[in-house]
């Protein structure tokens, strides 16, 4: 098992940033690297809900990804799970006001556990777990910059 783990700190109310986080329907409109989502199940996000995402890869790639809500503790924790070939990922939002630099904030912190389910799972972890765990961390970084991009749109005069 391997767990990569980022935490970001966003100048924005957990409550604006979870809507964010949930509201599947746009996430393709602030996630630079996710091109479409596609509901898989009605309803509001709760326990149960799974929704498949394209995602660009670093190399120019796409990849479609599905994940299916485990738990979900509105505004504070998210958790997805997600297969994969040979191993299950996990994946944990947590979302916690803070006070940074005497101004209040929310520490962001996703973090991905990795388990393989299969022999060959185990032997491709060993094989390319440091690469996967060094992708993993750069898609967290570069998620968490657009989720602080989302939650801080430019203003007019800043957009010009």
């Amino acid at each position: 098992m391997s767990t990569v783990t980022v935490t970001e700190f966003i100048e924005a109310p957990a409550v604006d940033l979870w809507r964010l986080l949930v509201d599947l329907p746009v996430r393709a409109d602030w996630l630079r690297t996710v091109g479409e989502v596609e509901l898989l199940t009605p309803g509001p996000l709760a326990p149960g809900t799974a929704w498949r995402e394209t995602r660009t890869r670093p190399d120019g790639g796409t990849q479609a990804e599905e994940f299916v809500v485990v738990e979900c503790v509105p505004p504070r924790r998210l958790v997805l799970a997600s297969p994969g070939i040979g191993v299950s990922y996990r994946t944990t939002w947590v979302l916690r006001t803070v006070q940074r630099r005497r101004r209040a904030c929310t520490a962001v912190t996703v973090a991905q556990e990795a388990v393989a389910t299969a022999p060959y799972g185990r032997v491709l972890a060993l094989l390319f777990g440091g690469l996967a765990a060094r992708t993993v961390e750069g898609t967290f970084r570069r998620d968490l910059a657009d989720l602080s991009r989302a939650a801080h749109p430019p203003t007019q005069a800043e957009a010009a």
